[in-house]
C-alpha cells in the first residue's frame, strides 16, 4: 500500500503546481495639480477661461477670415486648437457640418463617439462636445456658436501615438479643461 501512496502523493504535489503566466502589460498611474483657471483676453470677439499649468496664449493665426489659437500643455504633450469665424451669408449649416464631418472622420479607430449638447442661454453660447473613445488621434471635439455672428472649433490632440489607455487619464483631465473653457465663453459683441 506504501509503494502506491508515496508515488500517488508525490504526482499529486508535482503535478498541482501554478502554471507560469505572462506579466500583463502595466501602465503609469498620473496625477495632475488641481486645474486653477485664469480669464484669457485675446484680440478676437470673445474671452474664456484657461488653465494656469498651459504656456501662454499668444500667437493667433490667421488665414482669411479665419483665425485660430492653440493652448499648449506641454508636460502632458497636448494641445487644444481653437478656429474663430465670423458667420456670414448665412453661412451657419455648412459651419456645423464641417465641425460634425471633422469629428466623424474619426470612426475608423474610434470605438465610441459620445456627444453632449451645450447650452448656456445666459452668455448666448451653443454647440456640442464629443468625446471620442479609442485609439483616435483627437480624443475630443467640440464647437460653440451665437448661432448669428460667431463659430468656434475645437479639437484636443496629443504628439504622440494614440493609444487610448495610456491617454485616458489625461484626457479625462484635459475634457474638463474643455467643459471649462465651453462654461466660461463671453462674446465680447
Amino acid at each position: 500500500m506504501k509503494k502506491i501512496i508515496i508515488p500517488l502523493m508525490t504526482l499529486l504535489f508535482i503535478g498541482c503546481g501554478d502554471e507560469p503566466l505572462p506579466k500583463p502589460k502595466g501602465y503609469l498611474r498620473l496625477q495632475y495639480p488641481e486645474a486653477k483657471y485664469t480669464k484669457v483676453n485675446i484680440p478676437l470677439p470673445f474671452t474664456f477661461d484657461k488653465n494656469k499649468t498651459t504656456s501662454p496664449v499668444k500667437n493667433i493665426k490667421s488665414s482669411g477670415a479665419v483665425k485660430g489659437i492653440d493652448i499648449q500643455y506641454p508636460s502632458m504633450k497636448a494641445t487644444i486648437y481653437l478656429t474663430y469665424q465670423k458667420i456670414r451669408n448665412n453661412n451657419l449649416d455648412s459651419l456645423l457640418r464641417d465641425a460634425q464631418n471633422l469629428t466623424q472622420k474619426h470612426t475608423i479607430k474610434a470605438d465610441e463617439i459620445a456627444s453632449n449638447l451645450f447650452e448656456n442661454k445666459k452668455s448666448n453660447t451653443y454647440g456640442m462636445l464629443y468625446e471620442i473613445g479609442g485609439d483616435a488621434a483627437s480624443q475630443s471635439q467640440f464647437y460653440l456658436t451665437d448661432s448669428i455672428n460667431h463659430f468656434i472649433s475645437g479639437s484636443l490632440y496629443f504628439y504622440a501615438k494614440p493609444n487610448y489607455d495610456s491617454i485616458y487619464p489625461a484626457s479625462e483631465y484635459l475634457k474638463k479643461d474643455i467643459e471649462r473653457l465651453m462654461e466660461s465663453l463671453k462674446w465680447k459683441e
